[in-house]
């Protein structure tokens, strides 16, 4: 669970994944109204600070994809990656 004296200087080795799952226990917190005023409201602001954090680092590996396509010869060749497309 989140220290209520997290912030966002806390989150630099953080993996995308513990990020996220700090996020999702911080939500069913202030959900179940859990949290006194004082600490939801510390919760509230961690939260902000962990969906940005996570937010950023979608957008890192999005940067960072490279979609390979072989084309009709049978080379391959490296496209930055820019949108998902949806395939039908």
């Amino acid at each position: 669970m989140c220290n209520k004296n997290t912030n966002i200087k806390d989150f630099k080795n953080l993996k995308f994944e513990e990020a996220l799952n700090r996020l999702e226990d911080i939500v069913e917190k202030l959900e179940n109204n859990s949290a006194e005023l004082e600490e939801a409201t510390k919760l509230f602001e961690i939260g902000m600070q962990l969906s940005d954090f996570c937010q950023k680092k979608l957008e890192e590996s999005k940067r960072k994809i490279e979609i390979i396509k072989i084309n009709e010869n049978g080379n391959k060749t490296k496209e930055e990656f820019t949108e998902l497309k949806d395939e039908v």
